[in-house]
């Protein structure tokens, strides 16, 4: 990638283990959580893959096409559930913005040495619309915030001659007892700083 080796390997361990982690999602819950963990269990892997350093592993140059085709399918599943809003349609976008990524790095592969993660840096750039490009990062900018915002603990004014300690909302962002909700929100904050972090090397 075009942030250097280190960012690369970190990038492609966090999408990994987050990827991971909806796999263990998706073996309970409701048939349309486990379907929106596989979901993002893709999206997760694929990240991962797209994020090894080239110095570390060049991809074949049919693997563009693989991503491409892969989530496109992704994109074509999600578009009816995303009409309803909500989650679908993140997964709609996120879909999208792989299939666009995985399009603009793949003039990198045949048009220069450095191989396929080498789209990842100024190569790619020629591949990239900047609009479209500005537009994502602009989505995905509001998205790591508003999860983020998620994650933080609500809080209850303290009566009267209370202890003046904030407590817990327990209908809040934070009041899964089990944690599960906050794992899952952190895992899609995760990811949206993925794509925001490989965006921004387009």
């Amino acid at each position: 990638m075009h942030g250097g080796a280190l960012a690369g390997w970190l990038l492609m361990a966090l999408c990994a283990v987050s990827g991971a982690y909806c796999l263990l999602r998706a073996r309970a819950g409701t048939p349309q959580e486990r379907r929106t963990a596989r979901s993002e269990a893709v999206m997760g892997f694929g990240m991962a893959a797209m994020a090894v350093p080239a110095a570390a592993l060049s991809p074949p140059e049919w693997a563009w096409a693989v991503y491409a085709a892969l989530f496109g399918a992704a994109a074509l599943r999600a578009l009816r559930p995303a009409l309803g809003g909500g989650h679908h349609l993140h997964h709609l976008v996120g879909s999208l913005a792989m299939v666009y990524m995985a399009v603009a790095m793949a003039p990198a592969v045949t048009g220069s040495a450095g191989g396929g993660h080498a789209g990842h840096g100024a190569a790619a750039g020629a591949g990239g619309i900047p609009l479209l490009t500005g537009a994502l990062l602009v989505y995905y900018a509001f998205y790591v915030l508003g999860s983020a915002g998620r994650l933080l603990p609500g809080t209850a004014v303290a009566p009267a001659g209370g202890t003046g300690l904030a407590a817990r909302h327990p209908g809040g962002s934070g009041g899964g007892t089990d944690g599960r909700p906050e794992l899952a929100t952190a895992c899609r904050l995760t990811m949206g700083i993925g794509m925001f972090a490989m965006l921004l090397t387009l």
